[in-house]
């Protein structure tokens, strides 16, 4: 199935329904840039290459057989550390924050309109023109 138009103005940041309606997406491409760009930066680096490769290999065999709970987590984690990445966050100003805000809001109550107890409305954001008014 072909994924649909991106409604998000900035579809590498966003939060999208997926096409039936009964889940969402939260897109988040510059964390996928970051892991990629770190991790060649740990394997270029002559004093860690050996390190990390070795830990993409037992990645991979982990992700090849049986896992037992927490092992995924753990190879993931030696990867990170070997390889000196960072934390797996995006920065966005209040602009964006805004708009992710009203995106979530819309696939939540979409994805709760048959059970609206299950979705909680976030506390509205009080702007400098409500604190006048109060």
């Amino acid at each position: 199935m072909k994924n649909p138009e991106p409604t998000s103005s900035h579809p590498p940041l966003s939060f999208e329904l997926r096409s039936d309606h009964l889940a969402g997406y939260l897109r988040v491409d510059q964390i996928r840039t970051d892991t990629l760009t770190q991790l060649v930066a740990g394997w270029a680096d002559p004093d860690t290459r050996d390190d990390v490769i070795e830990a993409l290999d037992s990645l991979a065999a982990v992700v090849q057989g049986i896992r037992r709970e927490g092992e995924l987590d753990a190879a993931i984690e030696e990867i990170e550390g070997v390889a000196s990445m960072e934390t797996a966050r995006v920065e966005f100003k209040a602009p964006a924050g805004g708009r992710l805000l009203r995106e979530l809001d819309v696939v939540a109550h979409t994805l709760g309109r048959f059970n609206l107890a299950a979705i909680t409305t976030p506390r509205s954001v009080t702007t400098q023109q409500d604190r006048r008014a109060s």
